[in-house]
């Protein structure tokens, strides 16, 4: 994790133990200077966190692409996602900040608070056809700083084979969702498999369940809040799910899965490469399941954005800004998407991608409706995720009621 605010996404498995990379994307220009002698220029940076090689090339070659459309060479850097946002913010402070930064969207109002980022309406970039939910992700305080060119949420996977042979029906609701986890646990295996564990990853995972049910981050020891974790309660409880599951981060879900131990998780799109991999298992996925069906499925949003930082000079931003329109254009949204399994931010776009990746169509679902994190409290999302896994731990431990846990999660989400 690189942020506070922070649940894993896709790249989460990327992230650790690399070092720094940097490339000089070849196009238009040569060297990293701010421009030509005749003060024209040339090249641009760019800093992301994908120092994992092959994607740390990927997006070379598409901020390559994008750059010669600007007419600029891109020199890209990449570090650990952990040494971002302290780096950016002592850059912020000294104004040596790239021409073009990635951020994780729940990072984007933490920078724009200090200033460090220019509102994107200043450069005409066409921010039409966005989801509600993902144009919010890069907004603060009414002004857009950040544009994602795709975006990711998590659905329910499941083991096709697994539910045919017990008859059960993908589940829709809650109760649905525990009779087919009991029925589906036998021994060494779990019916269930969530993220439950001490990080925002675990608060990530249950997000979903308690903004579906009515619940909401802005006062988390309500009745439906209660509920949701009541529900992962009970699921540890009946033995549907393992006790575990309080120190699995998503990649152990997914090995649990994967090995036949689990015919039921939670997960993100970045897995699917994987699964994909996995012989004779046969896999789907749905939306996850809601405590009543006339309840909305609303899921949090993850995905990076790309922003262009305050500089002393016009001239590169606007160069910067140029690449960044492109990167969010159809075409490139559209391609990221197929590359990474994510989904397009657009929503015309998205719709086009659903048809033709169908294994992406509960996700392109879910996003419609999906949530930035920081929608509800900004700057003040961190305490809230620190509350919430810690009474999701409480809780699953048997430590605390979940009505106990979640008044509990509200005196640390408030500092009271």
């Amino acid at each position: 994790m690189t942020s506070l605010a922070r649940p894993s996404t896709r790249r989460i498995t990327a992230l650790f133990g690399t070092v720094a990379l940097t490339l000089v994307a070849t196009g238009c220009g040569t060297g990293t200077g701010a421009g030509s002698p005749t003060g024209k220029v040339t090249s641009i940076t760019a800093l992301d966190y994908y120092t994992d090689t092959s994607e740390h090339a990927q997006w070379g070659e598409r901020l390559t692409a994008c750059g010669k459309t600007a007419g600029v060479t891109v020199e890209q850097r990449s570090v650990p996602g952990a040494s971002l946002i302290p780096q950016v913010l002592q850059q912020a402070s000294s104004r040596t900040l790239p021409d073009l930064l990635m951020l994780d969207n729940p990072d984007v109002q933490q920078i724009a608070q200090t200033g460090a980022l220019t509102p994107l309406d200043q450069y005409g970039i066409d921010s039409s056809g966005f989801a509600k939910g993902i144009l919010s992700a890069g907004t603060y305080e009414g002004k857009v700083y950040g544009l994602a060119p795709t975006v990711s949420t998590i659905a329910l996977i499941y083991n096709k084979d697994m539910l045919a042979e017990a008859g059960v029906a993908v589940p829709k609701t809650w109760e649905e969702l525990k009779a087919a986890a009991a029925k589906l646990s036998s021994p060494g295996r779990y019916g269930m498999a969530v993220d439950a564990n001490s990080t925002f990853e675990g608060t990530w995972q249950f997000l979903p369940f308690l903004w579906s049910n009515g619940g909401d981050e802005k006062q988390l020891d309500t009745p439906q809040a209660t509920q949701a974790l009541q529900l992962w309660v009970d699921l540890v409880k009946s033995g549907s799910m393992s006790k575990s599951v309080l120190n699995w981060t998503q990649a152990d879900v997914h090995d649990q899965f994967v090995a036949g131990k689990a015919a039921m998780m939670i997960n993100g799109p970045w897995r699917i490469s994987d699964l994909n991999r996995v012989k004779n298992l046969h896999w789907g996925v749905a939306p996850l399941p809601v405590r009543q069906q006339r309840q909305t499925l609303v899921t949090p949003l993850g995905g990076e954005v790309w922003t262009v930082p305050q500089t002393a000079s016009k001239a590169r931003q606007e160069k910067a800004a140029q690449v960044l329109a492109c990167l969010n254009d159809s075409t490139n949204m559209l391609a990221v998407a197929k590359q990474y399994f994510t989904v397009p931010s657009r929503s015309a776009v998205a719709s086009r991608y659903a048809e033709q990746v169908p294994s992406m169509a509960a996700f392109v679902k879910g996003v419609e409706s999906a949530r930035a994190r920081t929608g509800e409290l900004g700057v003040r999302w961190p305490k809230a995720a620190t509350g919430i896994y810690t009474a999701i731990q409480a809780a699953l431990t048997g430590e605390q009621t979940p009505e106990e846990a979640l008044k509990h999660a509200q005196q640390i989400a408030t500092g009271s």
